[in-house]
């Protein structure tokens, strides 16, 4: 097989270690399974052995002989990229909410987690193979270095946890980082308390924008706001004015963001 750099092409070929993915992402029989990115299908393969269903898509086309050649009644390859397909054409191959699981080429990872966050994608959790510092990130927690936009954009929606930690040795060509299995589980009461997810949006760009300065400048710069009007909005949610962004809970920006909006 030849791997195309361009498509971030690492494979797992560790049976046993594959399985163990397919049980730490907690697949059952009852489930359906979208994986993203089959590859040489050692994933794809483990998915199949025990979910009811799995829908998998493969963007390279010079893999479709090994793909065609798995024999699994409950699996169907689609060769076509994800990213340009809609989440209504996606979830009309499932008959229910679905798990998203995959060994996902490392380019691609914020861009599949925004758009499948969305409560329109139907999904239920994700099992995402992940770059270990984007696992930091995601899983971080306040105050801390790795805290930032994407812990709490991702966070503000979903529980998180780290699922495995996997060794760069476990994949061909071997990447030059170690990688994290990480569980993101969708949590509708953490959605519903979001008035408006756009302000919410908005505030996480704004409070990041220069992590050196203090939230309620960020807000002024952000939101085109005056300094009493930023320092009273942190005043009514009992946030100190010279906090900074990364102090600040999940959930006190959704506060922050609803007292905006």
């Amino acid at each position: 097989m030849q791997y195309k750099k361009r498509f971030g092409q690492n494979f797992i070929s560790d049976t046993n270690f594959l399985k163990s993915l397919v049980a730490a992402a907690g697949i059952t029989a009852d489930d359906e399974v979208l994986e993203i990115g089959a590859g040489a299908g050692g994933l794809t393969v483990a998915l199949s052995g025990v979910a009811k269903k799995v829908i998998s898509y493969e963007i390279d086309l010079s893999l479709k002989p090994v793909l065609d050649g798995l024999n699994f009644q409950n699996l169907t390859v689609i060769y076509k990229d994800i990213m340009k397909e809609s989440l209504m054409a996606v979830r009309a191959d499932f008959s229910k909410n679905y798990k998203l699981c995959a060994n996902l080429p490392y380019y691609i990872t914020t861009p599949i987690l925004f758009k499948f966050l969305c409560p329109d994608s139907g999904v239920s959790e994700m099992a995402l193979m992940v770059q270990k510092e984007v696992a930091a990130r995601i899983t971080a927690n306040a105050g801390s270095k790795d805290y930032g936009a994407l812990t709490i954009a991702v966070n503000a929606v979903a529980d998180t946890a780290v699922l495995k930690q996997v060794n760069r040795k476990m994949f061909f060509p071997v990447p030059n980082v170690d990688s994290t299995f990480i569980g993101i589980k969708m949590n509708p009461r953490k959605a519903e308390k979001i008035k408006d997810k756009p302000t919410l949006d908005k505030l996480i760009r704004a409070a990041f924008l220069a992590r050196r300065k203090t939230l309620v400048n960020n807000l002024i710069s952000g939101f085109g706001i005056v300094r009493e009007k930023a320092e009273e909005l942190l005043n009514k949610q009992d946030i100190n004015i010279n906090a900074r962004g990364e102090t600040l809970t999940v959930e006190q920006f959704v506060n922050l963001a609803n007292r905006i909006f």
